[in-house]
């Protein structure tokens, strides 16, 4: 089973900084496939009452919860590995003919520090799959940018009636290792 290591980290409660981001930009809807990376960021979520937590089977379902979150008046942000970023291509195009803003927010795999070879393709592709796609991308790799940078995603996001994505690097979320 893999661990978080402690190699060369800015280990924080970055998390509470995203909680806060969403709650003040007027998030009411965090659809989401488990993650390790954003496990904290899920608790926060699923402890407020004004947030509604959806935990989805496939990250393309996200992007349709958002298109009827969006239709129905209240904003929502998808919370996914880049290793789901492939299941959601050919939804992520509908987003950007529909004019519908999803927000994004992404823990990388397959860079900094992987241990596990089948994370790399899909983690190395990410950016330029949702680039082509029409998605707005940014990457934060340290905590200080983290919050200016998630803030920043969901304005562009909901301003500009787009699909816009946080990639948060796996330096910023700790290696994964083999081990107990």
């Amino acid at each position: 089973m893999p661990r978080m290591t402690d190699i060369d980290t800015e280990t924080s409660h970055w998390s509470e900084d995203l909680f806060q981001t969403l709650k003040q930009q007027g998030v009411t809807q965090v659809s989401m496939v488990p993650d390790a990376g954003h496990a904290r960021l899920i608790r926060l979520c699923e402890a407020d009452p004004d947030i509604k937590l959806v935990r989805l089977t496939t990250e393309e379902e996200g992007v349709a919860m958002a298109v009827g979150c969006w239709l129905g008046g209240a904003k929502s942000v998808l919370l996914m590995q880049s290793s789901g970023v492939g299941n959601c291509i050919n939804m992520l195009s509908m987003l950007t003919v529909c004019q519908v803003p999803l927000p994004m927010l992404i823990t990388m795999r397959g860079d900094w520090a992987e241990f596990n070879p089948w994370q790399v393709p899909m983690g190395r592709a990410t950016q330029a799959v949702m680039e082509e796609m029409g998605t707005l991308v940014s990457r934060a790799d340290h905590v200080e940018d983290l919050a200016p940078l998630a803030e920043g995603t969901l304005r562009i996001a909901f301003n500009t009636l787009r699909p816009a994505a946080l990639l948060i690097g796996q330096r910023l979320l700790g290696a994964k290792t083999f081990g107990k």
